[in-house]
């Protein structure tokens, strides 16, 4: 406790000795009623002869009552004599001048006036010092007497009638006290980064923490928060919550506006063509963003390398520092494209110079696509070996039937155009033509017999591939001898295996005439003999249209009935399946085509003038047959469409025949 300046009177010795004995008595103060305590001091024979009772009564009453002690009701003879109204006043002056009056709750400034291994002495200027833990002392290691620190009052006095003091509420206290004055003038103030946390970093600021996001760090993307870790920073308050005690700041707003200043002037400055330094602050897979000093510009993918590459991680890593160029820049949408391949030599122009047409490279396959693959020769240096340059096939596969990405192959220069920097290659060249081997004259020659796979259909016939390379067309009328086929799909599908007969060879012009019905003699010669004129035959309806009906006639071949000979005898109607007795009007071998009715098996009436017509211009019909055919045999595969024509006027009626 602080010593009293001022030396104890008599009476106050006294009166402190009564109240000791009324403590040690146990005698208990009641504030409503102090004269119990005067009661029971009396009863207890405490009371001094050298205070009257009277005057016990007025000192006791005002102990009970702190600071309306009433010195006026001590001006009694034995009591309070030898101070006058003037002496009292300078005590009071001298009292106020010694110590401070102070209220719990407040935040005071404290003077250490001692430390030991526990506790901290302090001294507020009031009555008594306080004793603070010294373990609220950490964060001062320098700490020494004479030492000014904020203290929180707790209690001006405990039962132990001892002041007790607290730094830490006192810098939980001032701490709020600053942060509210930060956020209201825009202060920057700097804090200790203590631990990261979810989605940021735990800031300590004025010994209260407060919350710094990871999008309030920096301008950029912040991906390792440890960094920051034990490290001060300066900060602004942003948003204060007294409701959770939460303190939310940023680092980032300190920046920005410098940032905004960089900005503009970068911007004023900026053209087509400007060399800039920049960091890599975010990627992407079709390319990078570059932080050029407080603006973004776009490095695109493939402006990044000469040579092709599928993600710019493979050459390009976060917040590596790179030299790019401008090549664009959008004032008004302050969009800026920069690229970073313009800043080397173009490949191209270190292509040696021996590679021409007809050289042969080596090299990696960067890409396949439908039409083709492209061959890398070196990054940067890419040619296209088309789909037909692969096969010596005349039918279009798949690039992907013959190589894949990462395949290392050989080709050969088709083209090359070194100012637009483009180039084809091819792989079959690295193989013989097969159309120029010495053997294929005599392995394809006029009635040889081959087998083939069927690769494509068309409206006039089918394209079958007999080996690599050489293909062969069987046109649609070479397909059967006694069907009328329209299409080869009602024949034959793509991917079946079929037996030819070469017709035609021309080397020259790789072109081959294949047949498959010519792998067995011709019927025609033996239907003549069974067929004749007048024969009756069973048939079967196999479809009707509104000339007539296709009927099967016995051993598969098929003939012709016009609607005005399908009639049955009854007057009904001839359908679908029915089988029937046909007889036969007309047989033609040259045209492979019979014509039959039913109702002459019941009718006896002949037109003997309609089957002179046909008969008359049966010599020169056939001349004319003979010729189509002979002009059809010497067709070849480049005159398709000729040849279609050619077998459509075969198969037409002519001119001179009677309508069935």
């Amino acid at each position: 406790m602080a010593k009293e300046k001022a030396k104890p009177t008599a009476q106050d010795e006294e009166i402190k000795a009564v109240k000791k004995k009324a403590i040690d008595s146990k005698i208990e103060i009641d504030e409503d009623d102090p004269m119990k305590e005067v009661k029971a001091m009396e009863k207890e024979e405490i009371v001094s002869e050298a205070i009257p009772a009277t005057e016990l009564r007025k000192a006791v009453k005002a102990m009970a009552v702190p600071g309306e002690f009433d010195w006026d009701a001590f001006e009694t003879k034995g009591f309070g004599e030898g101070y006058s109204a003037s002496d009292r006043e300078k005590m009071e002056q001298l009292y106020a001048g010694t110590v401070t009056t102070v209220d719990s709750g407040e935040v005071v400034d404290g003077v250490v006036v001692g430390i030991n291994d526990r506790d901290v002495i302090l001294n507020i200027g009031f009555k008594s010092d306080g004793l603070v833990p010294l373990a609220e002392f950490k964060d001062m290691t320098d700490l020494k007497i004479g030492d000014k620190v904020e203290i929180f009052i707790e209690e001006r006095e405990d039962k132990m009638g001892q002041l007790v003091l607290s730094r830490r509420k006192a810098k939980l206290v001032k701490g709020w006290e600053r942060i509210q004055k930060a956020l209201d003038e825009d202060l920057v103030i700097e804090g200790f980064v203590k631990r990261r946390t979810k989605g940021g970093l735990i800031v300590d600021v004025y010994g209260i923490e407060a919350f710094l996001p990871g999008s309030q760090i920096d301008v950029k993307p912040i991906r390792d928060f440890d960094i920051y870790v034990n490290k001060a920073m300066e900060v602004k308050v942003v948003k204060i919550n007294y409701t959770n005690d939460n303190v939310v700041v940023s680092h980032k707003v300190l920046i920005e506006k410098d940032l905004e200043e960089q900005k503009v002037a970068i911007l004023s400055n900026l053209e087509k063509g400007q060399v800039l330094e920049g960091t890599i602050k975010n990627m992407t897979n079709f390319g990078v963003f570059i932080d050029l000093g407080g603006v973004d510009g776009l490095l695109h993918i493939t402006d990044i390398s000469w040579g092709r590459i599928n993600h710019p991680e493979e050459v390009l890593k976060l917040d590596q520092v790179v030299k790019v160029v401008v090549l664009e820049f959008d004032e008004d949408k302050k969009r800026i494209s920069l690229g970073m391949k313009q800043l080397t030599p173009h490949p191209w122009d270190s292509l040696p110079a021996d590679i021409n047409v007809g050289s042969k490279v080596k090299g990696k396959i960067v890409n396949v696509a439908d039409y083709g693959a492209f061959l890398e020769l070196q990054p940067g240096v890419e040619g296209l070996i088309h789909v037909s340059e692969m096969s010596w096939s005349q039918h279009l596969r798949n690039p992907q039937d013959f190589m894949k990405v990462g395949d290392e192959i050989e080709a050969v220069v088709l083209t090359i155009d070194r100012e637009e920097r483009k180039m084809s290659l091819g792989i079959k060249q690295l193989t013989e033509d097969p159309w120029t081997r010495q053997d294929v004259m005599t392995k394809y020659a006029i009635s040889t017999k081959h087998e083939g796979i069927v690769r494509n259909l068309t409206n006039f016939g089918l394209f079958i591939e007999l080996e690599e390379g050489i293909d062969g067309l069987v046109h649609v009328s070479d397909l059967s001898w006694t069907k009328k086929i329209k299409h080869p799909s009602e024949f034959v599908k793509v991917g079946d295996k079929m037996q030819v007969v070469v017709l035609e060879l021309d080397a020259a012009n790789r072109r081959l005439a294949l047949s498959h019905k010519h792998l067995e003699e011709n019927p025609w010669d033996t239907f003549e003999t069974v067929f004749t004129e007048g024969s009756v035959h069973k048939c079967t309806v196999i479809s009707k249209n509104d000339k007539g009906a296709v009927l099967e006639l016995p051993y598969g071949i098929e003939g012709f009935c016009a609607n005005k000979n399908l009639v049955k005898e009854d007057g009904g109607k001839i359908e679908v399946g029915e089988s029937l007795d046909f007889k036969v009007l007309e047989f033609s071998k040259d045209d492979r085509r019979i014509s039959l009715s039913h109702k002459a098996m019941f009718s006896a009436e002949e037109d003997k003038p309609a089957a002179a017509k046909k008969k008359a211009p049966a010599a020169g019909k056939g001349k004319t047959i003979d010729k189509i055919n002979q002009e059809v045999e010497k067709s070849t595969l480049g005159d398709l469409e000729a040849l279609s024509a050619l077998k459509d006027k075969m198969n037409a009626p002519k001119a001179g025949d009677s309508k069935e």
